[in-house]
């Protein structure tokens, strides 16, 4: 049995044991999400479609991963006015395995893998503590003193500046400084490319003079 669902705005034609990328879904590696969204359904010439989906009809599938997708850039210049802005985007997406196609508002029969157990001698954590786990610590240490405007390094806008503010980068000197274990720390863990990160170091180099 095959079925077409639609999820992240765009559809896929699925079958049992198929194993795909979708953008991302909420659940960790092991949980069982369940897609409602289903176009149609069916086997052979013998298939249901919906309109636009089918009612009771959903797909059970099995969380494998949760990944990031390659950056892709997007450059925009204006001719003979000295202007350029480059953009990076890392898509969040979750690599699923179809578990089964449900009809008649069936459940899934598959359940969630078994989380670990937490040890015996394992003393609870507090609250605080567990407020501060979930909160990550950032990438680098921000310097004492005033910050800079990073918005004056073309392809830095409010958005950006702000995110580079909560991860420690505050200055000029900072961005003119990063070593290329820095920037490949950065383009690992934030939104922007390797290429783009270099650019705004070279910019740096000479707003922090």
């Amino acid at each position: 049995m095959f079925a077409v669902i639609k999820t992240g705005g765009k559809q896929y034609r699925v079958a049992a044991d198929d194993v795909l990328k979708i953008e991302k879904v909420a659940g960790e590696v092991g949980d069982i999400v369940q897609i409602g969204n289903v176009l149609a359904f069916g086997e052979g010439d013998n298939v249901t479609i919906g309109a636009p989906f089918v009612d009771g009809a959903s797909v059970a599938a099995e969380v494998v991963q949760q990944v990031k997708s390659k950056t892709v850039i997007a450059f925009k210049k204006r001719r003979r006015q000295n202007s350029r802005r480059t953009r990076g985007h890392r898509q969040l997406l979750t690599t699923v395995r179809i578990s089964e196609i449900l009809t008649d508002g069936a459940k899934p029969s598959k359940k969630a893998a078994a989380k670990p157990a937490a040890k015996k001698d394992e003393a609870p954590k507090s609250a605080a503590a567990t407020e501060e786990t979930a909160t990550a610590a950032p990438l680098f240490k921000a310097p004492k003193g005033k910050s800079d405007d990073l918005t004056e390094i073309k392809g830095i806008g409010p958005v950006a500046a702000g995110q580079l503010n909560e991860q420690g980068i505050t200055t000029f000197k900072q961005i003119a400084g990063l070593s290329d274990k820095d920037i490949a720390k950065i383009d690992e863990a934030m939104p922007f490319s390797a290429d783009q990160i270099g650019d705004w170091r070279e910019q740096a180099k000479e707003l922090a003079k």
